[in-house]
């Protein structure tokens, strides 16, 4: 999974196709699918930051 997340981050098209629902990532599960797309929401990562 972490290589397709590096994968994306150098492919920003493919995950805005992702975002919009015209692309799918074959053999990832929907839930799998959503954890990736959601580690590319800044508000998401935002919010999940502890500080300690």
């Amino acid at each position: 999974m972490i290589n397709m997340i590096q994968y994306l981050e150098k492919n920003p098209s493919l995950l805005t196709l992702l975002k919009e629902k015209k692309a799918s990532l074959v053999g990832v599960t929907e839930l799998e699918q959503k954890a990736i797309l959601d580690s590319f929401d800044e508000e998401v990562c935002l919010e999940s930051t502890i500080w300690y």
